[in-house]
C-alpha cells in the first residue's frame, strides 16, 4: 500500500503539468536568449555600458522593497477566489484597492529614483569613459522603466493565481524577444549607446505592462454581474494585511540577502569590472530561473489544495516538485560549478574574461544550487497562509549574511561575496529547512532530504567531480561547448534515473504506448 507521502507523478493533474511545461519552455527561452546575447552587449556596447545594464537589473530587485507583499498576496487571493474561498465581489474590491496602492508606490518609487539620478551617476557609480550626461539620462530612463515593470507585478499576480501560465509563458517569450533581440535593431539604427538601449527598454516596458493589464482584465469577474458596486475603499486590504506585511518583510529581507553584494560592489568596482561581475552572477542566477516555473505552478495549486482540505495531494505535489527541481536545477548547478571556465570560454570566446569571472560563477552556482532546494519550505508555508517560520529564518539569515557580505565584498571583491553566499545557503539548507518541516509536517523532512534531494544531487556531483580528472583545455568555443554539454547531459540523465517520480512517469508512458 502506498504511504501518504509516496511520490505518484500520475496524480499531478494535466493542467499542472501543462503549466510547468509551458513555464519551462518559456523560461528556457527567456533565460537562454538573455544569457546568450550578453557577449554581444559587451562586444558592441562595451563592458562599462554593460555595467549600467547590470545596475539596472539590480535596481529592479531593490525596487521590490516597495512591494509591501502585495504581488504574492493578489496571486494567493486569486487562487483562493478560484478555489471557492472568496466571493467575486470581495475579490474585485481587493483588486481595486491594491491597484490604487500599486499606482501610488510606482509613482513615488520611480519619482524618487529620478530625483537621485544625478547623484547615482556622478557619485555612486565609478564611471571612467562614458559621458556623464549619458549616464545621468540612462538612470532617469531606468527610473521610469523600473516603475512600469514593477506595476506589471499586480497583473502578473492575477494571471498566475488564475493558473493561466501557458498564456503568460508565451507573452514572456515575446517580451524577451523584444527586450533582448529587437534592441539590436534599435541600436543598429540609432547607435550602440546606453541611452538608445534604455529608451528601447522603456518602450518594451510600456508594451509589457499594457499586455498584462489587458489580460488580467479578462480574468477578473465582470463588474456588471456583481450584487453591488465595487466602490473605492482600502478596507478590503485589511483582512490580508497581516499576510501581506509578513511577505513584505520577508521580501525585504530577501532583497537584502540577494542584492546587498551587488549594491556594495556597484559602488566599489569600476563600472567595467562590475559588468563582468554581473555577467557571472547572472549566469549562476539561471539556476534559480529554471526552478522558477515549478514554484510559479505549484504555489497557487498548493494554496488551492490547502483551501480544499486535500492534504495528501498537497504533499504529493510538494515532493514531486522537489524532485523535479533537484533533477534540473541540481544538474545545472553542478555542471556550472565544475565547468565554469569552459562554459565562459564557450559562451564569450574570451579566455581572459573566463579566467577572471569563473571563480565568482563557480561559488554563486553552488550557493544557488543549495538555495533552489531550501526555498521549498517557503512554498509550503505560502500555501498554508502562515509565513512565520520563513520570516524568522530570513531574519536569522540576514543577521549573519549582511555583515559577512559587507566585509567580504569590501576586502575580497566578488570572490569574497561568492564564498559568503555559498556557505550561508548551505547552512540554511542544513538547519532551518529541517526545523520548518519538523514544525509543519513532522516526519517528512528526512525522507524529503534524502530521497527527493540528496539521492539525486550526489550522483550528479560525482559526475562533476570526474571532470577534475578529465580536464580539457582549448580556445575552440565549440570544443568547450560540447564538453560542457556532455557533462551537463550526463549529470541530468543520471539524476532523472534516480528520481522516483520521473521513473514512474516514464514507466506509465511506456506502458500506455505499449
Amino acid at each position: 500500500m502506498n504511504s501518504p507521502y509516496q511520490i505518484n507523478f500520475v496524480k499531478v493533474s494535466l493542467s499542472l503539468k501543462k503549466n510547468i511545461i509551458a513555464n519551462y519552455i518559456s523560461q528556457v527561452y527567456v533565460t537562454g536568449v538573455g544569457i546568450l546575447i550578453l557577449p554581444l552587449y559587451i562586444k558592441y556596447m562595451g563592458a562599462e555600458a554593460y555595467g549600467l545594464v547590470g545596475f539596472f537589473t539590480m535596481l529592479q530587485a531593490w525596487f521590490s522593497l516597495l512591494d509591501l507583499g502585495l504581488t504574492p498576496t493578489i496571486g494567493r487571493e486569486t487562487a483562493r477566489y478560484h478555489g471557492g474561498s472568496m466571493s467575486a465581489l470581495a475579490y474585485r474590491q481587493l483588486f481595486r484597492a491594491l491597484s490604487l496602492i500599486f499606482a501610488g508606490i510606482a509613482i513615488s518609487g520611480g519619482g524618487g529614483l529620478w530625483l537621485f539620478s544625478e547623484f547615482v551617476a556622478t557619485r555612486w557609480l565609478k564611471v571612467t569613459s562614458l559621458p556623464l550626461s549619458e549616464v545621468v539620462l540612462a538612470v532617469e530612463i531606468m527610473a521610469i522603466s523600473v516603475a512600469l515593470r514593477w506595476m506589471g507585478g499586480l497583473y502578473r499576480g492575477v494571471i498566475t493565481g488564475s493558473e493561466r501560465l501557458v498564456w503568460l509563458s508565451c507573452f514572456n517569450a515575446l517580451v524577451a524577444t523584444l527586450r533582448f533581440i529587437a534592441v539590436f535593431l534599435s541600436m543598429w539604427i540609432y547607435g550602440f549607446t546606453p541611452v538608445v538601449f534604455f529608451v528601447h527598454q522603456l518602450l518594451v516596458a510600456v508594451f509589457e505592462v499594457t499586455g498584462l493589464w489587458l489580460m488580467s482584465g479578462r480574468l477578473l469577474p465582470s463588474a456588471s454581474q456583481l450584487p453591488q458596486s465595487i466602490g473605492w475603499s482600502f478596507n478590503p486590504v485589511k483582512p490580508v494585511l497581516k499576510f501581506a506585511l509578513t511577505i513584505a518583510f520577508t521580501s525585504s529581507v530577501w532583497v537584502l540577502v540577494t542584492q546587498t553584494d551587488k549594491l556594495i560592489l556597484s559602488g566599489i568596482l569600476p563600472l567595467a569590472e562590475y559588468g563582468y561581475f554581473t555577467l557571472a552572477v547572472l549566469v549562476a542566477g539561471g539556476i534559480m530561473v529554471i526552478s522558477g516555473p515549478i514554484s510559479s505552478a505549484i504555489m497557487p495549486r498548493m494554496a488551492r489544495l490547502h483551501a480544499e482540505g486535500k492534504h495528501e495531494e498537497l504533499i504529493q505535489v510538494y515532493r514531486n516538485a522537489t524532485q523535479l527541481v533537484s533533477v534540473i536545477a541540481g544538474s545545472a548547478a553542478i555542471t556550472i560549478a565544475f565547468c565554469a571556465e569552459p562554459l565562459l570560454v564557450a559562451w564569450t570566446g574570451d579566455r581572459g574574461l573566463a579566467i577572471n569571472a569563473s571563480p565568482i560563477l563557480r561559488l554563486y552556482a553552488v550557493g544557488n544550487g543549495f538555495l533552489a532546494v531550501s526555498a521549498f519550505p517557503y512554498y509550503l508555508q505560502y500555501a498554508k497562509g502562515n509565513l512565520r517560520y520563513h520570516l524568522i529564518g530570513n531574519v536569522i539569515m540576514v543577521i549573519f549574511l549582511i555583515p559577512a557580505i559587507i566585509f567580504a565584498a569590501s576586502h575580497y571583491g566578488g570572490v569574497g561575496a561568492g564564498y559568503v553566499w555559498m556557505i550561508i545557503n548551505f547552512l540554511y539548507l542544513l538547519t532551518w529547512t529541517a526545523y520548518v518541516h519538523h514544525k509543519l509536517e513532522p516526519g517528512l523532512h528526512l525522507e524529503w532530504l534524502l530521497k527527493d534531494g540528496l539521492a539525486i544531487y550526489m550522483p550528479a556531483f560525482l559526475v562533476g567531480l570526474s571532470t577534475l580528472w578529465l580536464p580539457i583545455e582549448s580556445d575552440n568555443r565549440w570544443v568547450m561547448f560540447f564538453y560542457v554539454a556532455s557533462v551537463g547531459l550526463t549529470a541530468l540523465s543520471i539524476s532523472m534515473m534516480l528520481s522516483s517520480s520521473l521513473r514512474n512517469a516514464i514507466k506509465l508512458k511506456l506502458k500506455s504506448d505499449g
